[in-house]
C-alpha cells in the first residue's frame, strides 16, 4: 500500500483528456476548477488504468462527485461493460441520478463520441409488482387493509369494492398506488410523492424471494424490476446501493450487471451498510407465520413446523438480552436443528407440480420458509463460520416516560451477523473489480488503515491499494473553532445539569444557529424540553416532523437550532449562518451493551491487538468526523464545534479521536468560545 497526498501523481494515460472533461462540466455549471478535484480525477483515472485499488479522502467543498464520474465515465465509454456507482444513503443516490449527472452529461456530451446511457438499480422491493397489483399474490393484511382475497374477483381492492370506496388510511394509500402504478414508467417507489407507508408498499411490491421470477412470472415482460435490470444491463453507468453491492459480493446472486469499475462513495459507511444487509434475525413467530402461510396457500400439513416452533420458544424462555460468545446451547441447537428439518419437508412438500401454473401465495409461502431455513443453517454453523449470536427483543412505548423501553416480556428475536465482513468484501468485491473508495471522512490522520482493515484490505493476502488525501478547498483553522469544554463532567447516562447549562450558554451566544447532536433520541429530547423554555429561538427537535421539512426550517430560519441524533450527524448540508454552531454532545462511542461491537472488540484483543481502539475509538472517530463536517460547507463558512465531552480534552485516547476532524483551531477556553459566537451572532444580524 502506497500513501499520497494531493500533487504526488502523475497524469495517467487519457487523464488530460479527463482533466478538460472536467474542466468544460465546471464552466458550464458557472463554478471554478479546483486543485483537490483535480488531483482526485487524476488519481481515478489512474486506479481505473492500472487496476489498483484507490482509497481517496476528499473533504467537504471538493466536487467529489464530479471528480469520479468524468474519469468514470470516460472508461465506460471504452469499455464493453458498465462502471457502477453505489451510495450508502438514498439522499446521494438522488442527487447523482437526477441533479449530478444530468448537468454533467449536458455539458460534456459535445466532446464525446456518443451519448452515456445511465441506469438505477435498486432491490426488487423497491418496485412495484404488476403481478401483485393484478392479483397474482395473496395479501396477508387483515381483510379491511387487504388489497386482494383469493378466488374473489381482484379487478379492484377488496375495501374498494363498497360505497364510498376505502374508510382506512391504508385503504386510501393502496388505491392511490394503484392510480400512480398506471403511470409510472419506472415503477420506482421513490417517484410516488407524497409517499407511503411501509405497510400500504408492501400490498404492492414483492422481495426478491417471494419474486416468482423471469421464467414463470405471467408478467415478466412488463416488470418494472426486469426492466430496470435490462437498462443496467446496457447502460454505461449504473447506479445502485451499497445493499445490492453487498447482495452481489456475499450472495452471488446476479442483482447487478457485470461491471469492471466501482466507485464507492459514502465509503465509510460501506462495512456497516454490508453487516446490516446480511444481518438475520429468527423469531417464533416468524416460524408460526410461515407455517400459517404454508398451510393456507399450499395445503401442506405444518404440524412438524408447529411443533419446532413451540420446542423453541420453550428453549428461549427467559434467556437474558446479550451477546452469545459460545453461540447457542445445545438445547436451542437441537430446537433449531429440529425447526431446519421442518423447513426442509416443508419446502419437499410445498413444491407442486411443475405444470401447475404459477402460484404467487405458494411462492410466498415458500420464500418465507427459505428464509427461515438459511437461519437455521447459518445459527448451526455460525461457531465454524466465526459469525455472531445474540438475542434481543422488542421495544415497548411507556406513555409515561415518552419513550420506547426494552420490553423484558417480549418474546426472543436470535440475531445473526458476521464477525467481520472483510473476507467475503476481499473475495466477492475486490478480487475481481478495481474499486475506487471516497469519503470526506475515510482517514484517520494521515492513515487509512483503520478503514481499509474493516473491509479486508488489510492483512495477509490483502489486495494493494493507493490511499490520497485530495484535502479540502476550505482554510479550516480560520473559518472554524473546535472548542471542547474540559471544565465539564465525563458524561453520565442523562445530560448532566453542567453540560445543559453548557449547551444553553453556547446558544445564547450564537443567539440560534445551532445544529445540536445527541447521542441518543431520549437526549435530543429532554435538551430540548429543558432549554425551549429558557432560550429566545424555536428549538426544532428531531420527530416534530419529517427530517426534510425540520432541516429546510433550520436552513431558512438564520436563529433556529435543530435538536437530533445520528441521521444528522451526516447528510444536513447547511451552508452560511443559519448554522455557526455544531455541538456534539458526547463522543459517539458505541453503546458497552452492542453485541457485534463488543464481538469483534473481543476478537481484536484475542489475536493481540488493542479491541478498543480497533473498534469502539475508530467508529467513533469516523462519526465525530461526520458530525463535525456539518459546521463548514462552503468558503464563506465561519463558527465553532462544541464538543460538551471532556474525554475529547482529557483521555489518553484523545489524540487519535482529535486526528480523524477538520484542522479546526483547537481550544479548551470557554471564555474564547463565547466570544466568538457572540461576533458571529452580531454579524448575522
Amino acid at each position: 500500500m502506497t500513501d499520497l497526498v494531493a500533487g504526488e501523481a502523475t497524469d495517467a494515460a487519457g487523464g488530460q483528456f479527463v482533466i478538460e472533461l472536467l474542466d468544460r462540466a465546471v464552466a458550464a455549471m458557472g463554478g471554478q476548477s479546483r486543485t483537490g478535484q483535480h488531483e482526485m480525477a487524476r488519481q481515478v483515472a489512474r486506479a481505473i488504468e492500472t487496476g489498483n485499488h484507490l482509497l481517496v479522502q476528499a473533504g467537504t467543498g471538493t466536487g467529489k462527485s464530479l471528480a469520479y464520474l468524468v474519469p468514470l465515465i470516460a472508461h465506460a465509454l471504452e469499455s464493453n461493460k458498465p462502471a457502477l456507482v453505489s451510495t450508502a444513503t438514498l439522499a446521494l443516490q438522488t442527487q447523482i441520478v437526477g441533479r449530478d449527472l444530468p448537468r454533467l452529461l449536458k455539458a460534456i456530451t459535445p466532446a464525446l463520441d456518443r451519448p452515456v446511457k445511465v441506469a438505477l438499480v435498486k432491490g426488487r422491493s423497491n418496485y412495484v409488482c404488476r403481478h401483485k397489483l393484478e392479483g397474482g399474490f395473496p395479501s396477508e393484511e387483515p381483510a379491511e387493509g387487504q388489497l386482494f382475497s383469493l378466488g374473489e374477483d381482484t379487478s379492484v381492492p377488496h375495501f374498494a369494492a363498497t360505497v364510498g370506496g376505502p374508510s382506512s388510511q391504508l385503504g386510501k394509500e393502496v388505491v392511490r398506488l394503484r392510480e400512480w402504478a398506471e403511470k409510472t414508467a419506472t415503477g420506482d417507489r421513490d417517484e410516488l410523492l407524497p409517499g407511503v407507508t411501509d405497510r400500504a408498499w408492501r400490498q404492492v411490491s414483492v422481495t426478491s424471494m417471494e419474486c416468482l421470477g423471469s421464467q414463470k412470472c405471467p408478467m415478466a415482460a412488463e416488470c418494472f424490476s426486469e426492466l430496470a435490470r435490462q437498462d443496467a444491463a446496457e447502460a454505461d453507468v449504473v447506479v445502485t446501493n451499497h445493499a445490492m453491492l453487498a447482495v452481489s459480493a456475499f450472495e452471488g446472486l446476479a442483482v447487478l450487471p457485470e461491471y469492471d469499475v466501482v466507485v464507492v462513495d459514502e465509503a465509510h459507511e460501506l462495512q456497516d451498510r454490508v453487516t446490516g444487509a446480511v444481518t438475520g434475525q429468527l423469531s417464533v413467530a416468524m416460524v408460526h407465520a410461515a407455517a400459517s402461510s404454508a398451510r393456507k396457500h399450499t395445503a401442506i400439513t405444518v404440524d412438524a413446523l408447529n411443533a419446532a416452533a413451540a420446542n423453541l420458544e420453550l428453549a428461549l424462555a427467559g434467556a437474558p438480552n446479550g451477546l452469545l460468545p459460545n453461540g447457542l446451547n445445545d438445547e436451542q441447537l437441537d430446537c433449531i436443528d429440529q425447526l431446519r428439518e421442518a423447513c426442509r419437508a416443508a419446502l419437499s412438500d410445498s413444491k407442486g407440480d411443475s405444470n401447475t401454473t404459477p402460484d404467487g401465495g405458494r411462492q410466498l409461502a415458500r420464500s418465507r420458509l427459505m428464509l427461515i431455513l438459511e437461519l437455521c443453517e447459518r445459527l448451526i454453523a455460525a461457531r465454524d463460520n466465526r459469525e455472531v449470536v445474540w438475542f434481543s427483543r422488542a421495544s415497548s412505548f411507556d406513555p409515561g416516560q415518552g419513550y420506547s423501553q426494552p420490553d423484558e416480556s417480549a418474546p426472543v428475536l436470535v440475531n445473526i451477523a458476521p464477525l467481520s465482513v472483510a473476507g467475503r468484501l476481499r473475495e466477492g468485491l475486490f478480487a475481481d473489480h478495481t474499486v475506487i473508495l471516497t469519503s470526506a471522512t475515510l482517514a484517520i490522520g494521515s492513515a487509512f488503515e483503520p478503514a481499509a482493515g474493516g473491509l479486508g484490505l488489510v492483512g495477509e493476502g490483502a489486495p494493494s491499494w493507493t490511499g490520497v488525501d485530495v484535502g479540502s478547498p476550505f482554510d479550516y483553522p480560520k473559518q472554524g473553532i473546535l472548542y471542547v469544554a474540559g471544565h465539564l463532567p465525563k458524561p453520565g447516562r442523562g445530560a448532566s445539569p453542567e453540560s445543559l447549562a453548557e449547551l444553553e450558554a453556547l446558544i445564547r451566544a450564537s443567539g440560534g444557529g445551532a445544529l445540536c447532536l445527541f447521542s441518543s433520541r431520549r437526549a435530543a429530547e429532554e435538551a430540548a424540553e429543558a432549554l425551549r423554555p429558557k432560550l429566545g429561538v424555536t428549538v426544532l427537535c428531531q420527530g416534530d416532523s419529517t427530517m426534510t421539512a425540520l432541516v429546510k426550517q433550520f436552513a431558512d430560519e438564520p436563529d433556529t437550532c435543530l435538536f437530533g441524533t445520528m441521521s444528522l450527524w451526516q447528510g444536513v448540508d447547511v451552508p452560511g449562518g443559519s448554522c455557526r454552531l455544531v455541538v456534539i454532545d458526547r463522543i459517539p462511542f458505541p453503546r458497552p451493551d452492542d453485541p457485534l461491537m463488543t464481538a469483534r472488540s473481543r476478537a481484536v484483543a484475542q489475536a493481540g491487538g488493542n479491541g478498543f481502539m480497533s473498534v469502539s475509538a475508530t467508529h467513533a472517530a469516523i462519526r465525530l468526523a461526520q458530525g463535525a463536517g456539518r459546521l463548514i460547507r462552503s468558503t464563506g463558512d465561519r463558527g465553532v464545534v462544541a464538543v460538551l465531552d471532556s474525554r475529547l480534552a482529557t483521555e489518553r485516547y484523545a489524540g487519535f479521536l482529535r486526528a480523524a476532524l477538520p484542522p479546526f483551531w483547537a481550544t479548551t477556553d470557554r471564555k474564547t468560545a463565547i466570544a466568538a459566537l457572540e461576533r458571529l451572532a452580531s454579524e448575522a444580524h
